[in-house]
């Protein structure tokens, strides 16, 4: 199995978990240490004063990754804007001071961004319910009053201060908490939206880079990349899995898994903790696991073409129509334990093919499309993916 250098040591850090107090004193004295509560402030700016502290350089990250990936439509931001008109509240949006005056937004960043668009004169009105008149206004030639208006409402800010934690180890927990927090309510962020926020690092951009390769876009069903797609391509907006980063956490099932013996906390668990220890990869690990990924997927692609990472069904003798999470992980970490052996695999990809048929006819329904996610079955797909190989590279061809 090809690990990178860093890989080979990220299971080493793993500490036991600290001893939480048992009695009722040393929880007293613990609260009273300030232990486990943030330092927050409350802010609240008339919007023009606001939009141009943003104009101020590293004065606050609006993060576009931070958040889903579908933007607001001109619609939705139109509609922000009557509601200030009309002075209906519009919830806090609460910021995360990383530096002394120096913020990233943890929520609300769609409505900030609506905000400067409307004062930097980009966001035609749109779709107004109560002042349709308003329709195809910008700022600028809205009439005097109501630009007057506008401008003496005010929004609120509450900012996670940097007192709030001692070191950066922990201001990584507490953001990780906080965030986690203020998105159980409404629709929930997926769990790969949240790692994507919190861990912004040089891993999460190789995951967002190898999710636009071409032959993994063709595998999973989706349009080939192009910069700004998601405003371009209806396929993509009206596409769930896309829009809960799903791609991307394919990629990242791939490195995690080839760990599978450290598998713990179930799917979901396991992925963040890889993904936490990914954040102290160099640069170094992150060029040698992008070409591992990108290898792999052009072996799989190359032994099985269009049926990539589609089960077999034996009952009807076909491949299924659809790609599954559950065997596209035994293929790539399959195959990415015997990657010192692509001629000798590509040679037998007829052979393979036909061996991975046999491998649904011999084992139950549900081994590899994800009947359970124990680290047992984990282990139990990818062995038997790999020994298939195994053996297809023992015959004689």
């Amino acid at each position: 199995m090809p690990f990178a250098a860093s890989e080979l040591k990220m299971w080493e850090t793993t500490k036991d978990e600290v001893a939480l107090p048992s009695d009722d004193r040393a929880i007293d004295e613990r609260y009273s240490r300030g232990e486990g509560r943030i330092v927050i402030e409350t802010n609240r700016e008339k919007l023009p004063g606001f939009v141009e502290a943003m104009k101020k350089p590293n004065y606050m990250d609006l993060r576009p990754f931070y958040q889903r990936r579908p933007r607001w439509d001109a619609k939705k931001q139109s509609l922000l804007i009557e509601s200030f008109i009309m002075n209906i509240p519009v919830p806090p949006i609460f910021l995360y001071e990383k530096e002394f005056n120096s913020y990233e937004v943890m929520d609300g960043q769609q409505r900030v961004t609506a905000l400067k668009e409307f004062y930097d004169n980009n966001l035609k009105l749109t779709g107004l319910e109560m002042w349709p008149e308003l329709n195809g206004r910008l700022y600028r030639n809205l009439p005097d009053k109501l630009q007057a208006g506008i401008d003496r409402r005010s929004i609120t800010s509450i900012v996670l201060l940097k007192e709030s934690t001692a070191d950066e180890d922990e201001a990584l927990f507490l953001r990780e908490t906080v965030f986690e927090r203020l998105n159980t309510g409404g629709v929930a962020l997926e769990r790969q939206e949240i790692r994507n926020a919190l861990y912004r690092t040089d891993f999460n951009d190789l995951l967002l880079q190898l999710s636009r390769l071409d032959a993994f876009r063709k595998a999973w069903g989706l349009p080939r990349y192009v910069p700004d797609e998601i405003e371009k391509n209806s396929t993509l907006l009206s596409s769930s899995f896309y829009s809960k980063m799903g791609d991307l956490e394919l990629v990242l099932r791939f490195f995690a898994l080839r760990h599978a013996d450290h598998y713990t906390r179930g799917m979901q668990g396991f992925l963040d903790l890889y993904m936490a220890k990914a954040s102290k990869f160099d640069s170094e690990d992150i060029q040698e696991l992008g070409q591992l990924f990108a290898t792999t997927l052009n072996l799989a692609t190359f032994i099985y073409e269009d049926h990539a990472f589609r089960p077999f069904d034996p009952t009807n003798n076909r491949w299924e129509a659809n790609p599954h999470k559950a065997f596209y992980d035994a293929v790539m970490v399959g195959l990415s334990n015997h990657i010192g052996k692509i001629a000798e695999l590509s040679a037998r990809s007829a052979l393979i093919v036909e061996q991975t048929k046999e491998l649904f006819r011999s084992n139950e329904d549900g081994v590899f499309t994800g009947r359970g996610n124990t680290k047992r079955d984990v282990q139990d797909r990818i062995r038997l993916f790999s020994e298939m190989l195994e053996r297809a590279l023992s015959s004689h061809v």
